[in-house]
């Protein structure tokens, strides 16, 4: 890996993680913003708390350099749920919030994505141990 792939890497890392780890203070408290979120969802309030904890093991994988493409695909699959959650149910703008929250949602994806495609050795290599016939018939 590069140096300028490597700064790209820490880049990514911790932006994704900071936003993760930022939001779980609405989350655990029970913002009111984040409990009509859930609500509206029908998730309220074991679906906040579940996805809390989860972010919370994503942003921890994430800022661990080693694990980080474990954060990152964690990571992906909970902002492709809040994206989708924007898209289908909330909108984009939720209480007036202008979109930040689906902005900081795709963000995060796209952030997440670059760590694993910067970490795809990685996860080749866990996915090979894993599954040793399939990735060598490839």
């Amino acid at each position: 890996m590069t140096k300028r792939q490597k700064i790209l890497l820490t880049v990514f890392r911790f932006a994704a993680a900071i936003i993760l780890l930022q939001t779980l203070a609405f989350k655990f408290t029970a913002h009111p913003d984040s409990v009509h979120i859930f609500s509206t969802l029908g998730l309220e309030p074991y679906g906040r708390i579940g996805t809390g904890i989860l972010e919370l093991i994503a942003g921890g994988l994430l800022i661990y350099s080693r694990l980080s493409f474990l954060g990152a695909l964690l990571a992906i699959g909970l902002m492709s749920g809040a994206i989708f959650s924007h898209l289908v149910v909330l909108g984009i703008e939720v209480n007036n919030d202008g979109g930040s929250l689906f902005t900081l949602a795709i963000v995060t994806f796209v952030c997440s994505a670059g760590v694993l495609y910067l970490q795809r050795a990685q996860l080749l290599r866990i996915f090979s141990r894993l599954f040793p016939k399939s990735i060598a018939a490839k």
